[in-house]
């Protein structure tokens, strides 16, 4: 009696046995399939934050048109077309640039304000110029004193500085620099110079900070 449960044990064993190797061979015979998808095929991934750009400084002196001239070639960066004037930041062209009144400027940047307005052509002479470069990000341009270049640049930048920016340039601050905005903190509007002339040139102050601090919309088609 023993003899014959032992026989029935061992052939109730033989097809597990069996089925064991064919349920592995059957499994691989899938992976090929898998790893060709993961190699060659479409696979969504997760956006890659970019890391905001550094502050661009023009170290020549000339008039306003050709330091203005001189930032855009560098930045590369062409006038918005006519299609897009009146046009916010997040749809406008990359590689491209407009302007912004101050008032509306400060509003977005105390707010915080993911998304700028922009004009093909400054409304105001006191308009701050925006760069949309390549990548998408937004650079902010304006004027600053000498004594500030050290500070801006990104081997001798301390973590946060505050900076003075101009929307036109003077004696007093004669060169250009394009900052980025996602690095920008604002806690109060720009200071109109000449309370006298609405279309004087302005003063934003604002702290550059060492990262970002701020979400922004760099989109782009």
């Amino acid at each position: 009696m023993r003899e014959i449960v032992v026989r029935l044990t061992r052939t109730a064993t033989i097809p597990y046995l069996v089925a064991g190797p064919l349920l592995v061979l059957i499994l691989m015979s899938f992976a090929p399939a898998s790893l060709d998808g993961a190699q060659g095929g479409k696979t969504e991934v997760f956006p890659v934050q970019k890391a905001a750009p550094a502050a661009v400084f023009i170290e020549r002196f000339g008039s306003e048109a050709e330091l203005r001239r001189q930032l855009r070639n560098k930045n590369g960066v062409s006038e918005l077309g006519l299609s897009t004037s009146g046009t916010r930041f997040s749809v406008a062209p990359t590689g491209s640039y407009g302007f912004i009144t101050p008032k509306l400027l400060g509003l977005a940047l105390i707010t915080q304000s993911p998304d700028l307005p922009l004009e093909l052509l400054p409304s105001a002479s006191n308009a701050f110029e925006i760069h949309k470069l390549a990548d998408g990000s937004g650079m902010l341009v304006g004027f600053v004193e000498a004594n500030l270049k050290p500070q801006l640049m990104p081997s001798e930048r301390p973590k946060n500085i505050r900076v003075g920016l101009y929307s036109n340039p003077s004696d007093k601050a004669p060169h250009i620099v394009a900052v980025p905005l996602v690095k920008l903190l604002v806690d109060r509007m720009p200071i109109l110079l000449n309370p006298k002339e609405p279309g004087s040139a302005v003063l934003l102050d604002m702290d550059l900070q060492g990262t970002a601090n701020r979400t922004s919309s760099q989109t782009g088609p």
